[in-house]
């Protein structure tokens, strides 16, 4: 099959659909039997996707895992409460004190606030490095450095990194890797193809698309899959059945809102990297992203997140510049169908290697609204911008 048509057929078996188009859903905590050979078969067979207890999942939790299985290329799929959950327990399911992880300098900031509050206590120690780095990765390996953890693209400056030179590295010095895949979600970008063992997402990004549910995913490899699927379930992670059954709703449209916000996100990103306030505009498929060679290699395309680092600015100009806006909404997610604005006048306080020597960045999330008014919505903000300088 296609890669649409895939999309839109997986996780609809039968035993989940009963017999209508969508997986039912079946909220469920205590999971009953009809005979002491019943539950022990349930025992038996607990981590292979069966009825056991409500935590294990349900039939609808099958369905998405089957789904989202099926989208990365993966051997197992574990469900998370939110893309955060899915960093942290990752990291917690292969770590243990003593030792040392290379965590990517551009790393999603809770990501960043995990390692440096809560597996620093634990005795774990992280080594933040370049995202372009590639294959000198090897020079910050240490005795007992157990992980090494990409997202590619970063987070808010998008630098896409050489995945595969990273992990030829980590596979001959016998590191774990992981890959926050949320922009590439699966759908453009699948991690596992090129090495990585687990690929990570926040699933309250483009798989739901709505902006309505918080969701992480973790796909494994054949390999680190029954570590993976354990020590979530003995860290007490899990999701609900309705917050599965919009997830797997919204992945069935996700390729076709993928392909109008990437669409209409070119045009913008276009449009203001001739605009004389950018210095340059920070979405992957422009040449002028760092690491763009790369993900025109290995990337099928892109969506509506970018970044727009700005020749001079102050906070006030800043605040101005978002206060002015009426389309675009203030708030920290993305993947959602509206357009939304975050902005930083600096991003030196999230960098501990690379630095930052640029203005300000403005990073955009293109929704499915018109692009002339998201444009002209942008023209008259950016007005006030200037005026504030």
């Amino acid at each position: 099959m296609k890669k649409n048509t895939k999309l839109v057929a997986v996780g609809r078996k039968s035993q989940y659909t009963k017999g209508v188009v969508n997986p039912v859903v079946q909220r469920a905590s205590t999971v009953v039997f009809d005979s002491v050979a019943d539950m022990q078969e349930a025992i038996s067979e607990r981590g292979k996707r069966t009825l056991f207890y409500g935590r294990r999942g349900t039939n609808t939790h099958f369905a998405l895992q089957d789904a989202i299985m099926e989208l990365e290329n993966g051997a197992g799929c574990a469900l998370y409460p939110s893309g955060a959950a899915a960093i942290s327990q990752a990291l917690l399911s292969f770590l243990k004190t003593g030792d040392h992880l290379l965590m990517v300098d551009t790393a999603y900031e809770p990501t960043r606030d995990f390692c440096d509050k809560i597996l620093s206590g634990l005795g774990i120690t992280t080594t933040y490095y370049d995202p372009l780095v590639g294959a000198d990765i090897e020079s910050l390996i240490q005795d007992n450095t157990k992980v090494l953890f990409l997202e590619s693209p970063g987070s808010i400056t998008m630098e896409v990194q050489d995945v595969p030179s990273l992990v030829k590295v980590a596979k001959a010095k016998g590191l774990i890797t992981m890959l926050d895949n949320t922009y590439g979600n699966g759908w453009h970008y699948r991690p596992l193809e090129h090495g990585v063992d687990i690929s990570i997402q926040a699933a309250t990004k483009y798989i739901v698309g709505h902006s309505d549910v918080m969701m992480g995913v973790a796909v494994a490899n054949e390999t680190l899959w029954p570590t993976l699927r354990e020590n979530s379930y003995l860290l007490g992670q899990c999701t609900s059945a309705d917050d599965a059954y919009l997830a797997l709703r919204g992945l069935r449209t996700m390729p076709v809102r993928l392909q109008q916000h990437e669409k209409s996100a070119l045009q913008v990103a276009n449009w203001l990297a001739g605009h004389p306030l950018v210095d340059h505009v920070r979405h992957p498929a422009l040449k002028s992203c760092p690491g763009h060679e790369f993900f025109k290699r290995d990337f099928s395309g892109s969506n509506g997140l970018f970044s727009v680092v700005m020749k001079q600015g102050h906070r006030k100009a800043i605040n101005r510049f978002l206060d002015s806006l009426h389309h675009f909404k203030m708030g920290f997610s993305w993947g959602g169908f509206e357009s939304l604005v975050t902005a930083n006048a600096s991003m030196a306080p999230l960098r501990s290697t690379t630095g930052w020597q640029h203005g300000p960045v403005i990073r955009l999330h293109i929704g499915l609204e018109d692009v002339e008014d998201l444009i002209a919505d942008l023209e008259q903000a950016l007005k006030v911008y200037q005026e504030s300088l």
